[in-house]
């Protein structure tokens, strides 16, 4: 399973993961508690419930660099361009905009 720690300026926002059910987002409690809180896209509005897929979210599919840096990103780290989480991962650290995308780490399991 592969799991990343979703955050939205800075603040964790919400959990994404791929298992063999397909793609799973779920937005943190403690952000929901929060005042003001955005939704990560208007495809992915504020819920407690879990949102699932059989795909990638587009909005996460949106976040992966294209042409050469795909190219790159796909040499470099030997991932398959299919491999759309591993991409995500690997490239979305410190995305331009509000999201950016994290390892869920065995730490984050309290």
């Amino acid at each position: 399973m592969k799991k990343a720690k979703i955050y939205m300026h800075d603040k964790w926002a919400g959990i994404l993961w791929e298992d063999q059910d397909g793609f799973h987002f779920q937005y943190e409690n403690s952000y929901l508690k929060q005042t003001e809180v955005e939704a990560i896209s208007l495809t992915l509005p504020i819920s407690n419930e879990e949102y699932k897929s059989q795909s990638l979210f587009p909005f996460f599919d949106g976040l992966i660099p294209e042409g050469w840096l795909l190219d790159i990103a796909e040499k470099n780290w030997k991932i398959n361009f299919r491999d759309r989480m591993s991409l995500l991962l690997a490239t979305c650290r410190n995305c331009i905009g509000a999201v950016s995308v994290q390892h869920f780490t065995a730490e984050d399991n309290g």
